[in-house]
């Protein structure tokens, strides 16, 4: 992926891994960095930069705030899902909603589309607890 890799946005993507959201935050030290594979945080991808990305698994996690549900948002993300599936990569999208209040289900959708690896290294038994609102 070098050569989809757009030098212009480094040093956002760089500020954008120093400003992680509330929701981001806990769902990189809460679940994604105790994973097995390497997961890597607010990653240049062609034109864009995705949340979170697994490179062995192909796998793009993206939390959306209230800016992806209006019109130009919607028609933003179709766009860039779009181009990410064309690299054979599968993008999965939680609202910052999901994070909040349903935590150990977005941990396990995450988990299920890992697979497959080591049942005995599943990080998902007792580690996805959501904080109180």
């Amino acid at each position: 992926m070098n050569k989809l890799y757009n030098h212009k946005l480094k040093q956002y993507s760089q500020d954008l891994r120093k400003d992680m959201t509330k929701q981001e935050k806990h769902l990189w030290y809460d679940f994604l960095k105790k994973l097995p594979m390497t997961f890597n945080r607010q990653k240049v991808i062609g034109d864009y930069i995705v949340d979170f990305y697994c490179a062995s698994k192909k796998l793009v996690i993206e939390l959306d705030g209230a800016q992806h549900y209006d019109k130009e948002g919607l028609k933003k993300d179709l766009i860039r899902d779009e181009y990410l599936k064309s690299l054979g990569l599968t993008v999965l999208r939680y609202t910052n909603a999901d994070i909040n209040k349903n935590f150990d289900n977005v941990c396990r959708d995450i988990f299920n589309h890992l697979q497959p690896f080591p049942k005995e290294a599943s990080p998902v038994r007792g580690s996805c607890q959501a904080e109180p609102d």
